[in-house]
């Protein structure tokens, strides 16, 4: 399991990380993507703050269990409410969504089948 928790918050580490960057360099694509959710862009260097907590919490987690499997956590919630975003705009063009969601809800599992 040591190997699977590795790999898994690696992965998500660096998908939430790439997504963070992008964001917080005000990347035209987060922005397009707050628009189209009709959220305001004031709030696009927040989420970014939000991937980057995350990323950095499942990163510490290595060394902080506890503090992994809470960033973990939060980033389910981070992507829940991206969905609820989605479907609120009737947007159904959620293939990144999934993607994210399922690398951050896999990364939760492995943290609490390798702590608790």
């Amino acid at each position: 399991m040591s190997t699977a928790y590795t790999v898994v918050t690696l992965v998500t580490a660096f998908f939430t990380g790439s997504a963070a960057v992008f964001y917080l360099i005000g990347h035209e694509y987060p922005k397009s993507q707050a628009d189209m959710k009709r959220i305001p862009r004031k709030y696009v260097p927040a989420l970014g703050s939000l991937l980057a907590a995350g990323t950095a919490g499942l990163l510490i987690g290595f060394a902080v269990p506890l503090l992994g499997t809470l960033a973990a956590a939060g980033l389910v919630l981070y992507f829940t409410g991206a969905l609820v975003a989605h479907l609120r705009v009737g947007s159904r063009n959620l293939v990144g969504w999934a993607i994210f969601f399922v690398t951050v809800v896999a990364d939760l599992v492995v943290n609490l089948l390798h702590h608790y």
